[in-house]
């Protein structure tokens, strides 16, 4: 690469940045379009290979999509919105027994002055919030359509993430290609050589990610289900939100659903049987959902996986958060090449 190449890719890179610094606020819906698009390209093009168009690919691939999530959200949405009210109402129960019985254990047992927990206010607040507005999603949307802007802004997102999927799916392979044509000659096969490899890395991060995040809140929610624990697929749920962090997932679920347990069962039994399910989940993860959905080629350390996650979010907030993981994978190949060029230059071996 010559000095000039350098500097022009330098100076591209930091208006890039720039400009996702300034317009993150509007980025959103288009980083979930292209996310969207970016994992439904291997169905489209398999469709295309058995003789579809490429434009009827992409329709068949989005009729199934919205297909799944529409059943899944009429499926879902009712039963996680009661029992998240149920779980509410349950709040001041909560911060009784962690008063009257948590607390005074840990004194006597710790030998230490420690001050009642303020739960009151927080949970009368959020009970009241959900009897009021009949919950979150009905304060929400009483909030947008209170203002006009607002609501504006809601349905503008709601219809530009399928319409910038659809158009970056139906043209993903031309514009590749595209940018490949546009690459200097003199490293168009290095880079496409990066390129491929993180495409293989964030393939096997995303996809398998969300796999395994889809697998386990189904595990956790299933098995709590089977012990007949109270807000089951809640726990499950949310267990399989936070797996995206190494071991949060479990340790979030695992603590919700201990608590509910304490005030659900009247025996020890409850516990262990809580504390199976959450080892049988997690022996499942280690062995068998991460090394066939994502395998090896990821290398990212969980301690990297949350640091990249609390960077992104402090960065760039929402937008960020979004875009932490992959760009820690693309980083993560980048670094790997320029280390093996510093190995061979005159830097390292003088």
């Amino acid at each position: 690469m010559t000095q000039s190449q350098i500097w022009f890719f330098l100076i591209v890179g930091v208006l890039t940045a720039v400009l996702i610094y300034l317009l993150q606020p509007i980025l959103g819906p288009f980083v979930i379009g292209i996310g969207i698009a970016y994992m439904m390209d291997p169905f489209a093009d398999r469709l295309e290979a058995r003789g579809y168009s490429r434009t009827m690919a992409v329709v068949g691939v989005f009729m199934v999509l919205v297909s799944i999530v529409c059943v899944a959200l009429l499926l879902a949405l009712p039963t996680f919105f009661r029992q998240v009210q149920s779980l509410l109402a349950l709040l001041p129960e909560i911060q009784s027994w962690i008063n009257q019985t948590m607390l005074p254990y840990l004194q006597s047992r710790l030998d230490i002055d420690l001050q009642s927990l303020e739960l009151d206010l927080l949970a009368k607040t959020l009970s009241s919030e959900w009897q009021q507005a009949g919950g979150i999603a009905a304060q929400a949307m009483s909030y947008l359509t209170a203002s006009t802007l607002g609501l504006i802004g809601f349905v503008g997102a709601a219809v530009l993430v399928p319409v910038v999927s659809f158009y970056l799916l139906r043209d993903f392979d031309v514009l590749v290609a595209n940018m490949r044509d546009i690459l200097p000659r003199n490293i168009e096969p290095k880079v496409t050589l990066w390129v491929t490899e993180c495409d293989e890395v964030l393939s096997a991060f995303v996809r398998g990610q969300l796999l395994v995040m889809v697998s386990l809140g189904l595990i956790y929610g299933t098995g709590l289900a089977i012990i007949d624990l109270d807000y089951a697929m809640l726990i499950g749920l949310l267990a399989g939100l936070a797996s995206v962090v190494p071991y949060l997932g479990f340790a979030v679920g695992f603590a919700v659903a201990v608590i509910v347990a304490l005030f659900q069962f009247d025996s020890a039994l409850g516990l262990v049987a809580v504390a199976i399910v959450f080892t049988v989940g997690q022996v499942l993860e280690s062995m068998v959902l991460t090394p066939l959905l994502i395998g090896d080629r990821i290398g990212l350390h969980p301690v990297a996986v949350i640091f990249a996650v609390m960077a992104g979010g402090q960065l760039f907030g929402f937008t960020g958060m979004l875009l932490a993981l992959p760009l820690a994978a693309v980083i993560m190949v980048l670094l790997r090449h320029l280390h093996q060029g510093y190995r061979q230059s005159s830097l390292y071996d003088q």
